[in-house]
């Protein structure tokens, strides 16, 4: 096995983006707002909204603005019943206009530019330094969605999506942590601190949206942070993750939180570049992995890691493929933090054989078929097939047997478990990167399916499950060449 040595590697770069999504604090700033159409209106009322000290230019019909001038949202209005004037521009924050006329338009840009004031002509985009997003208003909380102007309605029907998805309560929570944010800030707590209060705020606004919270809340969370902070020994702490088989839709809700909270990430070869996207952008990222036999870094090695950036107040994140309590080593890695007196902590996720499974639209089990569910490991220490399995379990008719890391270990496994009385024909299936965009699989019976695997791509992670719950498998057109002729 050749020594490979962990490497630092860095979250993917932003994509280019067409605007830079700004939210601006307008209240008592002025804006100066032209025209006087029932969309000029609708700006209107939403830059009142903000607090924004608002003049509006209305040459024609200015009575439009009266009502809303007469019960403003938050601040005064300023109509203004004439055309504007360069001088108007000044000392401006923002300038919108909704203007027909091109040399108008031209005018009001120069103006607007020569002030050194961001203007804005509704539905003109190529006099636009800025835009208006389409709104989901939960204020405090906001959220605004553009597509530079491309296509309204479909920003639209976006933000109708995230409506249903935010609860209306979660203004409240919003407005609870604006308010709770002095007291937090006034503890001069460290930043590991700090987060960690506000984790455990955000796990209880989202467990509870539609309630408003109250002061027995804030009681409950700040003496929490009292805890937190009594026990603070400048330590940190490690949460082993499973990343599921690759699909990041499968990620748990769970796990998303973790991985939003880390500092940094040590994470191995099977883990998607998409799971990797679900992280906190700040973390650190390190990978770690192991590839059979191939360059693997030593388990030895990583256990130091852990305890060491762990040891320096840092939330590691160790990230495996699939399950990590499944032949992930994370009985090592416990065993290292438990010694070294780091809390470590571990989520689930979902198994390579669930994925796979699922995949294949099959069940692992059946009352017909297999009632019993065994997962193997076809890797020992030294490469080769272990020698301490049961071959007699490996033969019983009505088991599913999963098999992990065996491709190179297949033909041995098969030789052995039919000496010990499997039938030859029992169903067998090769699953390589279930539940990614590159799966690809080989059915065949155990007799004949070590000779097939070269029928799968070089690399990639494979999972063997032998047993008649698989029977349905052998009637799929599955293997590799198919789907390549398909």
């Amino acid at each position: 096995m050749t020594p490979r040595r962990p490497q630092m590697s860095s979250g993917r770069r932003i994509e280019p983006l067409a605007t830079l999504p700004l939210f601006h604090k307008l209240t008592g700033r002025k804006v100066v707002l032209v025209g006087d159409s029932e969309g000029a209106l609708w700006k209107a009322e939403l830059l009142a909204a903000t607090g924004a000290d608002l003049h509006v230019f209305a040459a024609h019909e200015a009575l439009r603005f009266d009502a809303l001038a007469a019960a403003p949202p938050v601040a005064p209005l300023h109509i203004h019943p004439r055309r504007w004037q360069p001088a108007d521009l000044q000392d401006a924050a923002l300038a919108i206009g909704d203007i027909e006329d091109a040399d108008e338009i031209a005018a009001f840009v120069a103006a607007a530019r020569q002030a050194g004031v961001p203007v804005n002509v509704v539905d003109k985009p190529d006099f636009c330094d800025f835009s208006f997003g389409t709104l989901v208003n939960r204020s405090p909380l906001i959220v605004a969605i553009s597509t530079d102007g491309a296509a309204p309605v479909f920003g639209q029907a976006i933000r109708a999506r995230i409506e249903t998805l935010l609860p209306a309560g979660l203004k409240a929570w919003a407005q609870a942590a604006k308010d709770w944010r002095p007291a937090v800030q006034a503890r001069a707590l460290p930043f590991a601190l700090r987060r960690a209060f506000w984790e455990l705020f955000t796990a209880k606004a989202m467990s509870e949206p539609e309630r408003t919270p109250g002061g027995d809340d804030r009681a409950v969370l700040f003496a929490a942070l009292d805890r937190i902070e009594g026990h603070q020994d400048g330590q940190g702490r490690v949460s082993l993750v499973g990343a599921g088989p690759g699909d990041p839709d499968l990620l748990t809700l769970k796990a998303i939180r973790v991985l939003q909270s880390a500092d940094i990430i040590l994470y191995d070869d099977l883990v998607s570049p998409g799971v990797l996207e679900l992280a906190r952008r700040e973390a650190k990222r390190m990978m770690v992995g192991k590839t059979g036999y191939g360059p693997s870094v030593k388990q030895a090695d990583i256990n130091a890691l852990i305890v060491s950036l762990a040891s320096q107040g840092k939330h590691v994140v160790r990230l495996k493929g699939g399950d990590p309590g499944i032949f992930g080593r994370a009985g090592e890695e416990i065993e290292a933090c438990r010694a070294a007196g780091l809390p470590v902590t571990i989520v689930p996720g979902i198994s390579a054989a669930q994925g796979a499974a699922a995949s294949l639209g099959l069940s692992l089990t059946h009352r017909d078929h297999a009632r019993r569910l065994q997962f193997v490991t076809g890797h020992a220490r030294s490469g080769d097939l272990p020698e301490d399995l049961d071959w007699r379990a490996m033969a019983d008719p009505h088991a599913t047997t999963v098999i992990y890391m065996a491709r190179a270990t297949l033909a041995g496994f098969r030789d052995r478990a039919i000496a010990a009385g499997l039938d030859p024909d029992t169903p067998a299936i090769a699953m390589q990167s279930a539940t990614r965009p590159d799966e690809a699989r080989v059915t065949a019976t155990i007799a004949t399916l070590p000779e097939r695997l070269g029928e799968l791509p070089r690399g990639g992670p494979v999972l063997v499950m032998v047993g008649h719950a698989l029977a349905a498998a052998l009637t799929d057109a599955g293997t590799v060449a198919d789907r390549l002729r398909a």
